[in-house]
C-alpha cells in the first residue's frame, strides 16, 4: 500500500508540473520556475491577501463590530481550544484556489498555501513551541484517491520548514460533515476521532475549511483528553 500511495502522488506531481502549466486561477500560461512551483501566475499570487483587520480571538474571523470575540464565539458553549486563525475565506477566487487543489489536484498549490501557513505560525509567539497535529481523513480516502490535502499541505510544511509533526489523532468511519448542521457534525464525530499515543503538549491543529468548527472542537477535545494542555487550531479558508 505504501508503494502504491508513493507512486500516486509521484504521477500527480509529474502530471502537477509537466501539463497544467496554467495559473490555478487566470489560466493564463505560468513563465518562469517560481510561478509554476505556486501554480499561480505572479499577478494573481498578489491579489490573495490575507485581511488585515480586527479578527476574533477566539474563531479568528473578521470582526464587523464587535470588538475582541465576535457574537457567535460569544454566545457559544466553552470551546476546547485555545485559539484558532483562519486565512482566507471560503468566496470567490480564494473558493476556486482550493478547488484546483482539493478537487483537481493542483498539487503545486500547496506550496503557496504552506508558505502563508508557516508566515503565521512563525509570527506567532504562542505557535513556537506547537507541534502541528492534521485532521485526520475520512478512512479509505488515501487508498481510494492516492492522497489527502491536508495530509499532503503537512508534509509539504514539514519538508520546507521541519516543524515538528505529530499524527496522534486518527479517525473512524462516519457520514461525510458537509451534509449535517453543527449538532449533527459534532454528534457524527464522536467516537469517530480518537489518538494513538500521547498527545503533544502544545498542539496546533490543521485544517483547509472551517464551517461550524466541530470538526475543530471534537479534534481538541481528543487531544485535550490525551494529554495535551494547550490546543491551538489552523484553517486555511473559513466559510
Amino acid at each position: 500500500m505504501k508503494r502504491r500511495h508513493y507512486l500516486t502522488n509521484l504521477i500527480l506531481n509529474i502530471k502537477d508540473f509537466l501539463f497544467p502549466s496554467v495559473c490555478a486561477l487566470c489560466e493564463k500560461s505560468l513563465i518562469n520556475e517560481e510561478e509554476i512551483g505556486l501554480g499561480l501566475c505572479a499577478d494573481c499570487k498578489d491579489t490573495l491577501k490575507i485581511a488585515d483587520t480586527n479578527k476574533c480571538a477566539v474563531c479568528g474571523k473578521p470582526l464587523v463590530s464587535e470588538i475582541d470575540t465576535c457574537l457567535p464565539c460569544r454566545n457559544s458553549a466553552q470551546r476546547s481550544f485555545e485559539r484558532l486563525w483562519v486565512l482566507y475565506p471560503y468566496t470567490g477566487k480564494y473558493r476556486k484556489l482550493l478547488t484546483a487543489y482539493k478537487f483537481h489536484k493542483r498539487l503545486s498549490i500547496a506550496n503557496f498555501l504552506s508558505q502563508k501557513a508557516l508566515n503565521l505560525i512563525n509570527s506567532e509567539p504562542l505557535l513556537q513551541e506547537a507541534v502541528i497535529v492534521p485532521v485526520p481523513p475520512r478512512p479509505g480516502k488515501i487508498k481510494h484517491s492516492g492522497w489527502d490535502q491536508v495530509e499532503y499541505l503537512v508534509k509539504v510544511i514539514e519538508k520546507q520548514s521541519g516543524e515538528k509533526v505529530s499524527r496522534v489523532l486518527k479517525r473512524r468511519k462516519s457520514k461525510v460533515q458537509k451534509e449535517l448542521n453543527r449538532s449533527e457534525r459534532l454528534e457524527n464525530l464522536k467516537g469517530r476521532i480518537y489518538t494513538e499515543g500521547s498527545a503533544p503538549e502544545t498542539a496546533l491543529i490543521i485544517d483547509d475549511v472551517i464551517t461550524t468548527g466541530s470538526t475543530m472542537e471534537v479534534c481538541a477535545q481528543v487531544l485535550k483528553e490525551a494529554g495535551a494542555k494547550r490546543v491551538y487550531g489552523l484553517c486555511l479558508f473559513y466559510d
